[in-house]
């Protein structure tokens, strides 16, 4: 019989490095299951990629990779989406135990951290503006803040209106920021000042409109023009936060008038 007859050689034996190797898994890699906070992880994301007016519970399906009705089990409705990540923007921040020698200066921070945490999410502004702080999550925020006004010795009435006065002026505030930012992505601005992009070459535009009014009928327009408008949004906003904070302080009692009669 030929050699050709035999039919092919017998392949050599594995060498001891394929010897060693581990057989191949085939077993699917385990998929991390949902839950809340990766929900509104997702959604997080695609509202900073698509603004409020895009987001979908369609749209945080796909980032995830499952089907609209997995997100039901963890999320009843859009609202609820919505609530969920607002209540993200407390997470791992707590207000001081309240100083009545400093209070003023507690606020200020409150005020900045959450701004800054406004600014870190597209239309987080919008969302803040349409849910308000008393699930059970929240109130323990509302409470400490409340806690400041009260320490500090505002009467009754106006610790109670200070915290959504603040609250209302930062947001507000970040939705203008938030706007500006927009406008100037759709003209794409891209060298200015972070809150405001296009905003520096407006207000060369608007401080020479101002200046240029007749001094007779605007004396006080003309007067101001040079400060009017500034393209620095921290100083203007610690403008503003320092107006509402002297505010409140002209409510705190005077220690050498006495006691004053609660007004009607």
């Amino acid at each position: 019989m030929s050699d050709a007859a035999a039919g092919p050689p017998a392949p050599p034996p594995p060498s001891p490095w394929q010897r060693e190797r581990p057989a191949r898994s085939h077993i699917a890699p385990v998929r991390t299951p949902l839950s809340r906070e990766r929900v509104a992880e997702a959604a997080l994301t695609v509202l900073d990629r698509h603004g409020l007016d895009g987001l979908s519970m369609r749209q945080v399906a796909g980032e995830l990779g499952v089907a609209v009705s997995a997100l039901y089990a963890h999320v009843s409705s859009k609202d609820d989406l919505l609530e969920l990540m607002y209540t993200r923007l407390f997470d791992d921040y707590a207000l001081p135990a309240p100083d009545p020698e400093h209070w003023q200066e507690q606020l200020r921070d409150f005020a900045r951290a959450w701004r800054r945490r406004l600014l870190s999410h597209r239309d987080m502004a919008r969302i803040s503006m349409g849910h308000v702080p008393f699930t059970a999550e929240l109130l323990p925020h509302v409470e400490a803040l409340v806690a400041i006004f009260r320490t500090a010795g505002l009467p009754d009435r106006i610790a109670a209106e200070a915290g959504d006065l603040i609250s209302t002026y930062i947001d507000g505030f970040v939705l203008e920021e938030g706007m500006w930012r927009d406008r100037a992505a759709q003209h794409g601005g891209h060298d200015a000042s972070p809150a405001r992009p296009d905003w520096r070459e407006m207000t060369d535009e608007m401080q020479n409109y101002f200046a240029s009014l007749p001094a007779q009928d605007f004396p006080h327009l003309r007067a101001l023009a040079g400060l009017m408008v500034t393209d620095s949004s921290d100083e203007r906003f610690g403008i503003g936060l320092e107006i509402i904070l002297r505010g409140l302080a002209s409510y705190l009692p005077d220690p050498a008038a006495g006691p004053v009669a609660e007004a009607d």
